[in-house]
């Protein structure tokens, strides 16, 4: 599938606007915007497995989709919701445990790039990844 592979991240769009409305305070959120993020992605029909390794945190994740799972961000902020693909667009919609208020999750390849994008709050960021 598209996704499969290893991605290496290459440049960040507004991500710490993002980290400041989902409530990451200053320190960690200057550490979050060069955390060297490398995801891999393994697609088999509707099951995926995630591996996510950074600077703070190796985690490897497995989800179906369109099924709920519970899943905690860097900062350790609690999430639970579930991946859908619509086209060629996987989409995730996750609720904060803390203030039950929605984060909406988008991975697409564009051209040779994966692009992820997250909308909380208003406020959209996008973090793009080359092939690793």
């Amino acid at each position: 599938m598209a996704f499969n592979g290893t991605w290496k991240i290459d440049r960040n769009e507004n991500y710490e606007k993002f980290m400041e409305a989902m409530g990451v305070n200053m320190m960690k959120r200057k550490l979050g915007a060069h955390d060297n993020l490398k995801i891999t992605i393994q697609q088999d029909g509707n099951k995926f497995i995630v591996k996510e390794a950074s600077n703070f945190r190796t985690i490897e994740i497995e989800f179906t989709l369109g099924v709920n799972f519970e899943y905690s961000l860097a900062d350790g902020t609690e999430l639970n919701g579930n991946w859908n693909l619509e086209g060629n667009k996987l989409v995730g919609t996750f609720t904060r445990k803390d203030n039950g208020k929605i984060l909406k999750a988008y991975r697409e390849i564009v051209g040779d790039e994966l692009v992820q994008t997250y909308v909380y709050e208003g406020v959209e960021s996008k973090r793009i990844f080359k092939r690793g």
